[in-house]
């Protein structure tokens, strides 16, 4: 019996060194899985964000699907152009004297391609649509459209643009009460809600919600 009871105490010892040792480490080690992977879904957001830019600059509307995002960027061509003041003397017939215009002046310098423009160095944007994480296969969801935004009394119309997704796909395969909390997060340091967002539908707004640590550390 007293082997037994000193199995049995080794044991319960070893059963709750392993929960308090999980209760320490499992938060730590869940940041640093979160963080890793958040960055590399925001690296691909500012892609997707370069593109979506580019494909506005070109088509005045936002794309609302990778594919013709994707196509644009295989096939898109810039206008290069050069503004510069210059100005005239034009003779005036109501003071009966020459007075100086000033104008803005519109040189086409040439064109070039979308993709060899923001795109040289790697061909990962064929891939765009794909969330960047290993044992996840989903795709980002997009959206875009014209909204009417109002000035006062005029109202104007402007193109939005919203890519997201969930924290639950990013972190599938992490503790579920540390997912819980982290999809409840309101903080000035953290991605808050539980998506990470680039864009939004209902304002004019071409930034994510994330903190900005995640801009510095890719700079």
């Amino acid at each position: 019996m007293k082997i037994v009871l000193q199995v049995f105490l080794w044991i319960l010892s070893i059963f709750f060194s392993y929960k308090i040792y999980n209760s320490i480490m499992g938060p730590i080690d869940f940041n640093k899985v979160r963080d890793q992977r958040y960055s590399k879904v925001i690296n691909r957001l500012k892609e997707i964000r370069k593109a979506q830019i580019a494909y506005k600059d070109v088509n005045g509307v936002y794309s609302n699907n990778f594919d013709s995002l994707i196509k644009f960027i295989d096939e898109g061509i810039f206008t290069l152009i050069q503004k510069r003041d210059s100005s005239y003397l034009e003779y005036d017939r109501t003071y009966r004297i020459d007075m100086l215009k000033e104008v803005v002046l519109i040189d086409t310098l040439g064109t070039v391609n979308v993709k060899d423009s923001l795109f040289s160095k790697n061909d990962d944007y064929v891939n765009m649509a794909k969330i960047p994480i290993d044992g996840v296969d989903a795709e980002f969801s997009i959206n875009a459209d014209i909204i009417v935004k109002n000035s006062g009394s005029v109202n104007y119309n402007v193109p939005v643009f919203e890519v997201k997704v969930s924290k639950d796909i990013i972190l599938y395969d992490q503790q579920k009460d540390l997912l819980k909390q982290e999809n409840e997060t309101i903080s000035v340091d953290g991605v808050n809600g539980p998506e990470i967002i680039l864009g939004s539908m209902s304002n004019v707004r071409i930034n994510g919600n994330w903190p900005t640590i995640f801009d510095a550390s890719k700079d």
